[in-house]
């Protein structure tokens, strides 16, 4: 494959691209008298409320680097997708476009069944904020039985602090709650959902003095990958490892799978789902 030159306009070929593709009559603009097929310059440059000059410029690299603002407004203007917006930064920057946080919708069918594939492995899928929202059957055995919590209570820092059930089963519950505080602030920074949390930081550092010790630390770290140590109430211990991965196109939302650590483990989860 022939990679394009270094100095090639790769804004201006995008934004060429995806203007020639948009459907004038989405935007409320007539077809007629069109010589070439999407929107014109000037009228993605009035959307976008920049002059159609330097629009022009821009398309044929003139126009020096655009601002994060203007980009914005092109976005908005062209009605781009985040996957596409994110590109055009990445081309008119180098680097993505900040983080705009968004409440989840939920899960798609598809996804939950790939949770339901996990026969012996128990999985769930959180937000940015680390609410739970789908898990399969092995990890309401061995974990939580998130059917049976409100769906305002099944917030991960909620349990971990305030479910005695939840606590008592951490074979180490400072250091498990530590490092739920530290992942939890960085997952929150980067989806940029520090004012969506702000109350349950609050009601958290009223009812839990632990909590809000470990709040002040400021510490943060990665959820990644780890080892899981739990002492279930009917098998004993058990020993889980632990990785946590992004959904594709869905930056707020992460896919969370606890594997058995040795043989051992697998047979005592299987004892628990007969």
């Amino acid at each position: 494959m022939t990679m394009p030159p270094a100095n090639e306009n790769l804004l201006g070929i995008y934004l060429k691209d995806r203007r020639a593709k948009l459907d004038p009559t989405a935007f409320g603009l007539p077809l007629a008298r069109r010589r070439t097929p999407g929107l014109r310059r000037e009228e993605v440059a009035q959307r976008a409320n920049v002059s159609a000059t330097w629009y022009t410029w821009l398309e044929q690299g003139r126009g020096g680097a655009p601002s994060a603002d203007v980009l914005d407004r092109i976005s908005q203007a062209m009605m781009l997708t985040d996957a596409e917006r994110e590109h055009l930064f990445l081309l008119g920057l180098g680097r993505p476009p900040e983080v705009r946080y968004r409440a989840p919708e939920g899960i798609t069918p598809r996804l939950q069944r790939v949770l339901d594939t996990l026969d012996h492995s128990p999985a769930f899928i959180r937000t940015a904020t680390w609410d739970v929202i789908a898990w399969n059957k092995v990890a309401a055995a061995v974990l939580t039985d998130y059917s049976t919590l409100p769906e305002g209570q099944r917030n991960v820092l909620r349990m971990i602090f305030h479910d005695s059930r939840i606590r008592a089963a951490q074979s180490n519950w400072q250091s498990v709650a530590r490092y739920v505080v530290a992942s939890f602030r960085a997952d929150v920074a980067r989806a940029g959902a520090a004012r969506n949390v702000q109350s349950l930081v609050d009601e958290l550092c009223a009812t839990s003095a632990e909590f809000a010790s470990m709040w002040r630390d400021n510490d943060v770290q990665a959820h990644g990958e780890g080892v899981k140590v739990l002492q279930h109430r009917t098998v004993g211990p058990l020993s889980l490892e632990f990785s946590a991965f992004a959904v594709d196109g869905r930056p707020d939302l992460t896919m969370v799978i606890y594997n058995p650590a040795t043989p051992e483990d697998a047979d005592k989860i299987r004892a628990l789902l007969k």
